[in-house]
């Protein structure tokens, strides 16, 4: 025989049960989503990143262009180079821009990788494509947002698309079908400790 506990518990999951299955009923439109995961904590690229292996488990094509890193070797580069022939990585290679410091460069650097992106949108043989960074690219106007966001609505039907970085502003808020703020509490870096490799790159 069940007690309270037990019962009251038992009550409160039925009831959350009925409320999970009406939403799943309610959902019927079939498609890509469009997700931007923005804000200024840690946690964007490495979340877009865990869509790119969920995506890559069930078979499926992706594209990954991260704009802005590439300077220096990542572990999810290293990591994706030669296992995964079903995954497109592309990186900008020039860096953060405040080490760069070279505005025209930067502006060259960002519209080549857009090319990629760009082939990427149009191939409806990729079930997912990740735009690391592009935000940034949108902020200091190195690409244009108009075209951008052209690009971003007319993929194809069952393309999904992740879109990581600060800001964004308000036409990619609306363009997205689901955007998170990863919000920093305290972060190490700020303490005085060193990015370690296999965790911040």
């Amino acid at each position: 025989m069940e007690n309270k506990i037990d019962q009251k518990h038992k009550q409160k999951m039925q009831l959350l049960k009925s409320k999970v299955d009406a939403s799943i009923a309610a959902a019927t439109t079939k498609k890509g989503v469009g997700i931007l995961l923005t804000g200024d904590g840690k946690g964007k690229s490495s979340s877009a990143l865990g869509m790119a292996l969920r995506s890559i488990g069930y078979g499926y094509k992706v594209g990954v262009v991260q704009f802005i890193k590439g300077a220096q070797a990542s572990g999810e580069a290293i990591f994706f180079k030669d296992l995964y022939p079903s995954l497109t990585f592309y990186q900008m290679g020039t860096g953060f821009t405040w080490e760069t410091q070279d505005r025209s460069k930067d502006i060259k650097a960002a519209q080549e990788s857009w090319k990629v992106a760009e082939e990427l949108l149009k191939d409806k043989s990729y079930h997912l494509v990740i735009l690391d960074e592009l935000t940034y690219m949108l902020s200091f106007k190195y690409l244009d947002e108009k075209q951008v966001l052209k690009a971003l609505s007319s993929r194809p039907k069952n393309q999904s698309v992740v879109v990581t970085g600060r800001g964004g502003g308000k036409n990619l808020r609306d363009w997205a079908d689901t955007v998170s703020e990863i919000k920093e509490i305290k972060h190490a870096f700020n303490a005085g400790i060193m990015a370690k490799k296999g965790i911040d790159f």
